[in-house]
């Protein structure tokens, strides 16, 4: 028996890679159950995105594209991929890194480095805009005077802006930004939690104008670990669930428009960045936390005088990878 099992072959059964049954697998895709080795997978990973691109015709030659960089993993990752296939399949694409100085000390600076690593590691043209410049106050200073409690919702309002704003002066007709699966499911389900039943109907289309809220995406994060320990799938069937959601077209949807003041799209008189930011210069930070409707109705300031400043901005479309 002993002589027999040292004669018998070694199988690696389900730990050889499933792609080219030669090299170890280093991981199992949730996305298939496959088990893939290293190489396999970066091959497979850029062939699909490939696919998802021409499928759907997200990009035309000569189209001038940003990509959304905050220096991370996901925007580092999509940096390499998009300036890649460009490359590899001629999309004949002009590619820009757009990356937003929201202006926290000690977490945005080194964030930045990577991002110009990223620059000369691809080639890829760098724009930074900053909120200091944009609206006269940095994050740090906001903190200062809101606190921690609802600071997320000025980052968060601010830097959607700060993008589109970015991508005007570029004069881009996209913005590619990048999202893995966790941030998908987690917009699902606050979009749930919220009743925003406008957003819940595209917030998982490939293409879009609007970016997730914030709030309480700590908890939505959380939750989804937990789910994701007791059912691995559980992250890409919110996302299908998200996908496959309809809307009755009796149900009556907000009206977009664009703010009378910066010139943003907004479903209000001002959008949600201008009442922000209003209530930060009178000194009034909550103003803009909860309802605004009052605000929204006051077109004129103290001294009478029209509020609604136009800034000309050009409204691209956003792409979600």
């Amino acid at each position: 028996m002993e002589e027999e099992a040292k004669t018998k072959p070694r199988t690696a059964g389900p730990y050889l890679c499933c792609v080219c049954n030669q090299r170890r697998a280093a991981l199992k895709r949730p996305k298939t159950l496959e088990q893939v080795c290293r190489e396999c997978f970066y091959e497979v990973f850029e062939e699909e995105i490939h696919r998802v691109i021409v499928e759907n015709q997200l990009f035309k030659p000569g189209e001038r594209i940003a990509i959304g960089a905050s220096g991370g993993k996901d925007s580092t990752v999509l940096a390499y991929v998009l300036s890649t296939l460009n490359r590899r399949h001629h999309y004949g694409l002009d590619l820009f890194l757009l990356s937003v100085d929201e202006g926290i000390t000690g977490y945005r600076d080194d964030s930045l480095e990577t991002v110009k690593r990223n620059e000369i590691q691809y080639g890829l043209p760098l724009k930074v805009v900053s909120y200091k410049d944009l609206y006269g106050w940095t994050m740090d200073e906001i903190v200062k005077m809101i606190g921690l409690k609802n600071n997320c919702t000025f980052c968060g309002v601010f830097r959607r802006q700060a993008l589109d704003r970015g991508a005007a002066m570029l004069k881009v007709d996209k913005v590619a930004t990048g999202h893995n699966a966790d941030d998908i499911a987690e917009t699902v389900l606050l979009n749930i939690l919220r009743g925003d039943i406008a957003r819940l109907g595209r917030c998982t289309a490939i293409t879009t104008g609007i970016y997730s809220p914030n709030a309480y995406r700590g908890f939505a994060r959380e939750f989804i670990k937990d789910l994701e320990r007791i059912r691995p799938r559980a992250i890409l069937d919110i996302i299908k669930s998200g996908e496959d959601f309809r809307i009755s077209t009796s149900t009556k949807m907000p009206e977009q428009g664009t703010c009378e003041r910066c010139g943003y799209i907004s479903s209000q008189k001002w959008c949600k960045a201008c009442v922000l930011l209003e209530g930060l210069n009178r000194g009034l930070p909550k103003l803009g936390i909860g309802r605004t409707r009052g605000l929204n109705n006051d077109r004129k300031d103290a001294k009478g005088n029209n509020a609604a400043k136009s800034i000309e901005s050009k409204q691209c479309g956003t792409l979600d990878f």
